[in-house]
């Protein structure tokens, strides 16, 4: 059975109008020929909204006796047996009498959907459980009924009923929404205008971001990369310096520019560890950036323009902030650095600020992205040394050099082999190698200008050689590989402990942290397997992403253990 559709009607505040806009659509759906019903409905003696539940069909409510005194609640069972197409259930985070099927209400709405019924309920801002502080810290009040931001947020339809402070004011003056006894001390302590701006902002906010999470679907579902402008979303480019701070303010100023803007500042991480970003200088540029009401992210990259650039794109941003970089004019014949490169592949729709700062062309630039263990620009001075290496020493040894012998070529020839090892690894060492033989071999080795030895002695010199070469430039590159390893883990290690903080920092759903490692990692999917013993099947504990939950953690592209029966799956 399908599992039915949840529409929530949300408001700022009690009276803008949920219910009535709840029960004026039950009744266009009736007159369309939709089976709905009233499962609960409270319309607290207003008098419009109690003649919205005229023609409609209403489900009797159970009724439950708790000290001494005789309570109604929706009767769950009631309302299953009868089946209907669409059941109204007000006031979705009310806490049922003890003794009645379930706790709160929102689990009754659950079993509901679970059973293929489609239901429309109300919810107020102020009762969501995340805002539980701002909203005391605005009214004073500490809501005692919650719901469970999740439980809203899987709603299929979220519909905001807005009204602004004066005309709700007006219509509490009136007597719509509270008695006429109660009305001076609603509106001088409640109602004032400044808390109803405060929470009919929350809610325009809640709503906004609710929609910008549709939005981030629909874009992963259908693979759109283009950035849509629908709000000034600007992402900071950090890389662990301290002109950092300088540019999370500038965003900060910038975002506050446009309506509604946010700042998203972000380290990228070289994969092989080895950067020289300052964790302390870190943690108090992430510090400064969620204090001006920004996030700071951690993504492992090993080109950082492109790197820089997915993160974009992916958050559909529409601006970039960059510092100017602080490499030295000559270090500019390594490349154009990142900002000039984010600037170039940025396209159309992506803006990019260059930010003048302090640190300026003072000889510490960007990390350069790295695609080999050694580096880049290593491994193309081993190639160099190892191939253009041997000709220019044979032409020295040919022309300008008198003859040293044989013994000393070979020595002066794996002279260049090691250095190559030292700079490019295994593969521009035995090609030094390679090319250092035949060399020898054709200039230096009896008969000369042949490919033929004369004496079996120096037969045996050349194939020492060779191994001799190939042995070190093996041994290099395994040294290298370990060293790689062991950045790779350091920065797996720092990683780990920036998601440790995000726990210590409040953020304990599971869903938060699975998409922090998703968002590290530049994974589409990751999901968090667990199973009771080794012989039973893995169950998906959370999931974030786009891809399928995969079933097994085999199944992944990689997975990680976690513990002796948890893994993590990373597709």
């Amino acid at each position: 059975m399908a599992r039915g559709k949840l529409r929530i009607y949300l408001g700022a505040a009690p009276g803008v109008g949920k219910t009535y806009a709840m029960l004026s659509e039950a009744h266009r759906r009736v007159e369309r020929g939709t089976d709905c019903v009233v499962a609960f409905v409270e319309h607290h003696h207003r008098p419009r909204t109690e003649v919205m539940l005229h023609g409609l069909e209403q489900i009797p409510r159970k009724e439950l006796e708790y000290r001494g005194s005789v309570f109604t609640e929706m009767d769950v069972d009631a309302v299953l047996a009868r089946h209907p197409r669409v059941a109204l259930v007000d006031e979705l985070p009310h806490t049922n009498i003890p003794g009645s099927r379930n706790t709160k209400r929102w689990q009754d709405v659950e079993e509901l959907l679970a059973a293929g019924v489609d239901v429309i309920s109300t919810v107020n801002i102020q009762h969501l459980e995340s805002l539980g502080d701002v909203v005391e810290s605005i009214t004073g009040i500490r809501q005692q009924e919650t719901v469970p931001d999740e439980v809203v947020r899987r709603a299929d339809q979220i519909e905001l009923v807005d009204m602004s402070p004066p005309a709700l004011r007006r219509r509490m003056a009136h007597g719509n929404i509270y008695k006429p006894d109660k009305v001076d001390a609603a509106l001088s302590n409640y109602f004032r205008p400044g808390n109803l701006t405060a929470l009919r902002e929350l809610a325009l906010l809640w709503v906004a971001d609710r929609v910008d999470e549709y939005l981030t679907e629909y874009r992963s579902e259908h693979r759109v990369s283009k950035i849509w402008g629908s709000r000034e979303r600007i992402v900071v480019g950090l890389t662990g310096g301290p002109e950092g701070r300088t540019l999370i303010r500038r965003a900060v100023r910038l975002a506050e520019k446009g309506a509604g803007g946010e700042v998203l500042a972000v380290y990228i991480a070289s994969s092989d560890g080895l950067t020289n970003a300052s964790p302390k200088e870190l943690a108090v540029q992430r510090t400064l950036v969620e204090d001006l009401g920004g996030t700071f992210h951690h993504v492992i990259g090993d080109d950082i323009p492109t790197a820089l650039l997915d993160f974009a794109r992916g958050v559909n941003a529409t601006q970039i902030v960059l510092g100017v970089s602080r490499r030295k004019g000559w270090q500019y014949v390594f490349g154009p650095g990142v900002g000039a490169t984010v600037a170039r592949d940025s396209g159309p729709d992506l803006d990019v600020h260059l930010i003048t700062h302090d640190e300026a062309g003072k000889g510490r630039g960007l990390p350069i992205g790295r695609g080999a263990p050694l580096g880049r620009l290593r491994v193309v001075w081993g190639w160099l040394v190892g191939v253009a290496g041997p000709a220019l020493l044979t032409f020295l040894l040919s022309s300008v050099t008198p003859e040293v012998g044989l013994a000393n070529d070979m020595l002066l020839f794996l002279t260049l082999t090691v250095a190559s090892a030292l700079l490019g690894g295994l593969y521009p060492a035995l090609a030094s190698a390679l090319v250092g033989s035949l060399l020898l071999n054709w200039f230096f080795t009896p008969p000369v200008h042949t490919l033929t030895i004369a004496d079996p002695e120096n037969i045996v010199a050349i194939a020492i050689f060779v191994g001799v070469a190939a042995s070190v430039a093996s041994v290099v590159d395994l040294a290298a590989r370990r060293t790689h390893q062991a950045a790779r883990l350091r920065a797996e290690s720092e990683i780990l402990s920036f998601l440790a903080g995000s726990v210590l920092r409040g953020e304990t759903s599971l869903e938060a942290l699975l998409e922090r490692v998703r968002e590290t990692f530049g994974m589409e999917s990751v999901a968090l397997l667990e199973r009771t013993s080794d012989v039973d099947p893995w169950t998906c504990a959370g999931s974030v992403g786009t891809r399928t939950v995969v079933e097994r953690p085999e199944d992944a592209d990689v997975d990680m253990p976690v513990g002796d029966h948890m893994a993590l799956a990373l597709s």
